[in-house]
């Protein structure tokens, strides 16, 4: 059982910044942009919201899912300084997979708590959507296909068992909502349903989410393609299924993107130029992909180290993000968290309260499915908009309630999960 000690001195965050999620190779104004142009724009996003300057900042931390296949890098933190002034400045390089920006925020505070430094900066960046040309410098990109997606990350395996750590896609894809299906006595049409509902309030969210990858609701496209109700298209061949369960609609979409976070000491964070985010505690888990259902059971455990830590009850979160690649996981993570009943979050989901104007807001940004899944970075987009609908910086997709205390659920490839829980200060 982990026992999780209190931080040596509180810590707050300051600065949030990020790009928008995009596809760069695809438009001519971002073709060519690099891996330290996206990094530096996020830092200097953030940077510029905390209201400070790069010699203010101490030290700072780079994580990225995947350095040398998607960018042919082996120091990628070197790669990035000199895009937003940081030449010289100690930093460090961190790879959680897809949960890697939630753990930067974790790197950042656990800096800070220590009384080591006094601000810091911890970025993530990928560009998932293309691969570097080998011999050539970092612009020269070409379209990183999904055969060869597979084919570099399926067949990983532990080298000294010479076991899989993936199972085949079909069962990881589906394991969640066979789960949860058989769990509360769903039947296939119903479970069908409640995932496609998923998919539908994330893209509402991402709609209105001026940094998301896609801006088009389910119900324009429907009535694009002559449907007069969007469950009918949800459900047809323009939404086709991936396995026994999940459709297309619920698959994350690679793409490209950088976000960054500032953090410092909470007695001083008001000098600064925002309102502070106090960090009130962060859970970790870790399990390898031969274990069953691990996605549930890291969650778990990462969701009770932050509530013990913190003594916050689950009744008190307002705010709810989960790293949802694979569409399920924001529903399974709610309901592990008590942010939504055990056995009811579907009906909630189904209803619409999920959505960024229902009384039970999750994924505010669209979620991976729609904000789009730039892997390490798609962490601390996800801690960029919870941190402006804590301020209360979100315009018409503002969440009806002003929320005080969030949680935020990472998980990466199979292996680490998070739970952090942010809560505005006094």
């Amino acid at each position: 059982m982990v026992k999780l000690g209190s931080y040596s001195r509180s810590v707050s965050i300051i600065g949030v910044g990020c790009t928008p999620f995009m596809y760069t190779l695809d438009t001519p104004e971002t073709d060519g942009l690099t891996e330290g142009e996206l990094f530096g724009y996020a830092a200097l996003d953030a940077m510029q919201d905390a209201g400070v300057e790069a010699k203010d900042i101490d030290f700072y931390f780079h994580g990225q899912a995947s350095p040398k296949m998607g960018s042919d890098y082996l120091t990628p933190n070197m790669q990035v300084a000199d895009w937003f002034g940081m030449r010289g400045k100690g930093s460090i390089h961190h790879s959680e997979a897809c949960c890697t920006g939630y753990l930067a925020l974790d790197q950042a505070v656990n800096a800070v708590a220590s009384g080591k430094f006094d601000i810091v900066l911890s970025g993530c960046v990928e560009m998932a959507d293309s691969l570097p040309v080998p011999g050539m410098p970092a612009h020269f990109r070409k379209k990183f296909s999904m055969e060869e997606f597979l084919a570099t990350t399926v067949w990983i395996y532990d080298r000294a068992y010479t076991r899989p750590f993936l199972s085949g896609p079909v069962i990881v894809f589906d394991d969640a909502a066979a789960l949860y299906a058989k769990e509360n006595k769903l039947s296939e049409s119903q479970i069908d349903d409640v995932l496609n509902a998923m998919s539908i309030n994330n893209r509402r969210n991402a709609a209105k989410a001026p940094l998301a990858l896609c801006r088009k609701e389910y119900k324009d496209l429907a009535a694009e393609a002559g449907f007069g109700d969007v469950m009918d298209y949800m459900r047809s061949p323009h939404n086709p299924k991936m396995g026994e369960y999940l459709r297309v609609s619920g698959m994350e979409l690679k793409c490209d993107g950088a976000a960054a976070v500032i953090v410092c000491p909470t007695e001083m964070a008001s000098r600064f130029k925002q309102k502070p985010v106090k960090v009130l505690g962060i859970g970790n888990a870790a399990f390898e992909g031969s274990q069953v259902h691990l996605e549930t059971r890291g969650t778990q455990e990462a969701v009770r180290q932050v509530y013990e830590l913190t003594k916050v009850r689950p009744e008190e979160i307002d705010l709810f993000y989960a790293n949802d690649f694979i569409i399920t996981s924001h529903l399974i993570s709610a309901e592990i968290a008590g942010y939504l009943p055990k056995g009811e979050g579907w009906k909630y989901i189904m209803e619409g309260r999920t959505a960024y104007d229902g009384d039970k807001p999750i994924n505010t940004n669209g979620g991976r499915t729609s904000f789009g899944h730039a892997h390490a970075a798609s962490g601390l987009a996800d801690l960029y908009e919870a941190v402006k609908q804590m301020r209360g910086q979100c315009g018409e997709r503002q969440v009806k309630r002003l929320p005080r205390t969030t949680m935020l659920r990472g998980f990466g490839g199979g292996q680490n999960l998070s739970a952090t829980i942010l809560r505005t200060a006094d």
